[in-house]
């Protein structure tokens, strides 16, 4: 396969159809987080056509209804859970509007990616596959219900404006994890900060011209997933090289904008400055020397880095003091591991992310995740990052909060699950929680006797255009299915 291959050409290799074929359908629907009303529509129609009756709640969640198939109308309910939205980001030169073009899927050997963006299987898989279910006439289950959520990425806003008691189910699949052979059952709990600072400007100094320094061709990733995986920050990276370079060439800094979601580690970030054209080929020098530094520094962790030089455009510059305060509070602001849980090995209990930074006319922005499975330890880090804001001049407030996930090891659905996957596959799943936020925390916290696990196929970096997910693993993910709604 090609990557000018038509979705229908595409189908065709894939198994099963019909989940693919609601996969592929999905791809040709924007549906980046706070625009998927259209993708959400569309599952509750695709939902109707099968006979199900659908609802749909105040904040725009689709909640689904399938009846149990004959002999089985006394098991317990059972929720599918998914979210409809997805983090958009795509490579510099990509031309890609995500509020207009279809994703532009294709087949590399067993995998599955997009060209140049994201790909969606963050969660277009767990959509796909919850249709799949209700359009199935195979499989004997008991009473289903699937709730398909809005805006998980940018603050899982869905699961949080679902009202108590809209679902009846006693057991809840999640199919929102990237894993196959893991069961997860906990998750970290996050929440955001805002950083601000009114920007006082100054004319362009006489004698300078712009120019845009750029950071790019790092890997990103999840902020929760990959936080602990070695990558680099490009909105750290870029701090520390204008830092470093600052006292010798003493440029003006007119702005600096780096990420695009405050869940993904930042892959780019730029910044203009004002520069004496006399020492342009000294700055260019001085900038290969950092960038040989970072690209040792980072090793085989992330080895595409790069740093340029190129012609900006610029009207106006910070003041000195808000530039040098901006410098030193993006090198001050924690980013990364803060602590490893002592109870599961390999497991980040408390991180942060310096996601985004974006400057305006009178303003500059940062914004930050922090995750912890302890609340209290989210809580003391988001008071550390606040502290620090407070003494370069900065204000701050925290946003977004939501609650973590309890594992519970011993619960029945674990045993269902585990029970199942034995069956087909011949051996157990591997038990896990994760440093990542997911629905269950919110919808547990409203759902307290609700069991609840997350499962899914083997999927890489997810929130990056790197994005892709494994053919096969998505057709055993569909028989682990199959078996648990079958068992349980």
């Amino acid at each position: 396969m090609t990557m000018g291959d038509p979705v229908n050409a595409l189908l065709e290799t894939l198994e099963p159809k019909t989940f693919w074929s609601y996969f592929l359908e999905l791809s040709r629907i924007p549906r980046g987080s706070k625009n998927e009303a259209a993708a959400a529509d569309w599952v509750a129609e695709q939902a109707k056509a099968l006979g199900c009756d659908v609802e749909r709640d105040a904040v725009g969640n689709v909640i689904i209804r399938k009846a149990a198939t004959p002999g089985k109308e006394g098991r317990p309910t059972t929720c599918l859970q998914a979210h409809v939205d997805m983090v958009c980001e795509q490579n510099e030169g990509t031309n890609h509007d995500f509020l207009k073009d279809p994703i532009q899927v294709w087949r590399d050997g067993d995998l599955l990616r997009a060209k140049g963006t994201t790909l969606g299987a963050d969660n277009g898989i767990g959509v796909a596959g919850a249709l799949a279910v209700l359009a199935s006439k195979d499989i004997s289950h008991g009473p289903i219900e699937v709730l398909i959520t809005i805006d998980e990425e940018t603050g899982l806003t869905g699961a949080d404006g679902l009202q108590p008691g809209r679902l009846k189910a006693k057991f809840l699949l999640n199919l929102d994890s990237e894993e196959e052979g893991f069961l997860t059952i906990g998750c970290a709990g996050g929440e955001d900060t805002i950083v601000t600072r009114k920007l006082t400007r100054e004319p362009l100094p006489a004698g300078t011209r712009a120019f845009r320094l750029k950071v790019f061709g790092l890997k990103g990733g999840h902020s929760g997933i990959d936080i602990n995986a070695g990558r680099g920050n490009a909105i750290r990276i870029l701090a520390q090289v204008l830092g470093a370079m600052k006292p010798a060439f003493g440029f003006g800094l007119a702005a600096i904008k780096g990420g695009n979601k405050r869940n993904a580690i930042p892959r780019e970030a730029s910044a203009m400055i004002l520069l004496d054209p006399a020492q342009e080929q000294a700055f260019r020098t001085a900038l290969a020397t950092h960038e040989a530094h970072w690209r040792a520094a980072l090793g085989a962790h992330d080895p595409g880095l790069h740093l340029a030089l190129e012609a900006g455009e610029a009207t106006q510059i910070m003041a000195g003091t808000d530039a040098e305060a901006l410098l030193r509070l993006l090198l001050a602001l924690p980013h990364g591991v803060e602590a490893m849980s002592p109870d599961i090995p390999g497991l980040v209990q408390t991180s942060t992310n310096l996601g985004v930074i974006s400057t305006r006319e009178e303003e500059v922005e940062v914004n930050m995740l922090t995750r912890s499975s302890i609340n209290a330890s989210k809580t003391a880090l988001s008071e550390r990052i606040a502290a620090t804001c407070a003494l370069g001049g900065f204000e701050s407030h925290v946003t977004g909060g939501y609650p973590g996930w309890k594992p519970e090891p011993k619960a029945s659905l674990v045993q269902v699950v585990q029970d199942a996957n034995q069956k087909v596959f011949g051996q157990p799943l591997k038990i896990m929680a994760i440093h990542a936020g997911l629905e269950c925390g919110l919808i547990g916290e409203k759902y307290t006797s609700m069991e609840m696990v997350s499962f899914g196929p083997s999927m890489w970096d997810v929130h990056t255009p790197d994005e892709h997910v494994s053919v096969p693993s998505v057709g055993n993910f569909w028989k682990l299915l199959v078996a648990v709604l079958e068992t349980v």
